[in-house]
């Protein structure tokens, strides 16, 4: 998985802070879904294109 970024950390301080809707289980599983989807999405990317995967 990819470390968190910027504005992901943004994101979750905003809606850990004013959750008004989602509880913290919830925000926690969105963000390791998105940490999750942007690791596949590398290594897609880079067996696409013939890149060593490490």
């Amino acid at each position: 998985m990819i470390d968190f970024t910027l504005p992901e950390i943004r994101r979750l301080l905003i809606k850990l802070v004013l959750r008004a809707v989602d509880t913290a289980d919830h925000i926690w599983s969105w963000s390791h879904f998105r940490r999750r989807r942007q690791h596949q999405a590398r290594l897609s990317h880079y067996k696409r294109r013939g890149y060593p995967l490490t």
